[in-house]
């Protein structure tokens, strides 16, 4: 064998066994944003420097393939076009079984990790009292896949947009109630939806089905021993470690732009896809007495708003833009995702893991949390503002200069 065909058949063998499996798809917001609305690009050493729109990543990129069907050209995965009818959980499951769209019999409803590759953080959270859809722009390509917001002609919110995953919560959440994380790309987050609603209705969900790359969404860890996590499915690093304290999110920000580590000074604050890819979402504190993430990381214990031990927030770098403005950023839950409810019989309050281990919402990015005693919005989500935060360098992430 030449010396140039071995070399080529070695670096052939190198590629193929460090092949990223899990590419993870940009958020693709662009724009920067402070505490309250858009601003102009910050340089380094700026206050908010680091965010979500100063590191770019796969774009994303689609086919219409004039079937019925859509390609996601980074993740390898195909998917229905039209999610159609709202269906319950167990019909989605079912109709999975039977979809032919496109000529092909292969058809899934997507895990969690699946579904949000699809989500863009270009979209606009709607007030969910308002009554209009016109001007707002939903967290999904609506050049490629059909969407509606919720239908108030039918008692819907314009917020009930809800999309099935094929992950169930491991543990329950309100008072007992077996619960499936789904997507809502009208309003930009992951939630835990009970599957029945306390009058005993089951609940709609919309569905769109998935083919193809079947690892996509399994992570592949190896410990480099320094402090630092590999994964060679998505090509991330992060540290092992949390920041063993909360801090509000320009706060975050600095801390990743500071950060010297394990010899590396390029760590960043995690976008909202990015952070997501490392949830376990076969782990919660009620199943397994831990966050919902690989043992091989470490997170520190916190205590909740019930006074029971459980595991924090973290902080992306993603700006969760309203019909208000800028002033919120994108969390995911490592732990109980609590809200303050009240029961509607007796009108008495208590928080509770209302949305689950896994959970994506949305923080003030600086204020004081003890404005907010009974949490806010429909599930009284619980606000600290003061959230953890875990870094992460690599991948396909580079600075946009402006």
């Amino acid at each position: 064998m030449h010396l140039s065909t071995a070399l080529l058949l070695s670096l052939s063998i190198a590629h193929i066994a460090t092949a990223v499996t899990y590419p993870i798809v940009d958020t693709a917001q662009a724009q920067a944003y402070d505490a309250a609305k858009a601003i102009e690009s910050p340089t380094a050493g700026e206050r908010y420097y680091g965010q979500d729109a100063q590191y770019a990543g796969n774009a994303p990129a689609y086919q219409h393939n004039h079937d019925g069907t859509v390609s996601d050209q980074v993740t390898g995965l195909m998917w229905t076009q039209d999610p159609g009818a709202k269906k319950t959980y167990a019909a989605a499951l079912a109709a999975a079984a039977k979809c032919r769209v496109g000529g092909y019999r292969d058809w899934r409803l997507p895990s969690i990790k699946e579904l949000y590759s699809l989500i863009q953080f270009n979209g606009t959270d709607p007030d969910p009292r308002a009554t209009s859809s016109r001007s707002l722009t939903p967290f999904i390509d609506t050049s490629y896949f059909n969407f509606e917001y919720g239908d108030t002609s039918k008692n819907e919110r314009i917020i009930d947009s809800q999309f099935a995953s094929s992950t169930l919560y491991v543990s329950t959440t309100m008072k007992g109630a077996k619960t499936d994380f789904g997507v809502n790309f009208a309003d930009g987050r992951i939630k835990g939806y009970g599957l029945v609603d306390p009058r005993g209705r089951e609940k709609t969900f919309y569905v769109l089905y998935v083919r193809g790359n079947p690892n996509y969404g399994v992570n592949q860890y190896s410990d480099n021993l320094d402090g630092t996590i590999k994964d060679r499915a998505t090509g991330l690093t992060w540290m092992q470690a949390d920041s063993g304290e909360s801090m509000d999110w320009p706060t975050a920000l600095k801390y990743a732009e500071d950060m010297q580590h394990a010899g590396y000074s390029d760590w960043r604050l995690p976008n909202a896809k990015e952070l997501q890819s490392i949830i376990d979402y076969t782990r919660s504190p009620d199943t397994t007495d831990s966050a919902a993430i690989d043992p091989l990381f470490k997170c520190t214990e916190i205590i909740n708003e019930q006074g029971v031990k459980d595991y924090g927030n973290y902080w992306t770098s993603s700006t969760h833009v309203n019909t208000r403005g800028a002033a919120q950023a994108v969390y995911f839950s490592f732990g109980r995702s609590l809200g303050y409810m009240r029961d509607r019989f007796t009108g008495e309050g208590a928080w509770l893991d209302v949305h689950g281990a896994g959970s994506q919402r949305s923080d003030p990015k600086v204020g004081d949390a003890s404005q907010f005693p009974q949490g806010r919005g429909p599930q009284g989500d619980a606000i600290r503002i003061q959230n953890m935060v875990r870094l992460v360098r690599g991948g396909e992430a580079v600075r946009v200069t402006q």
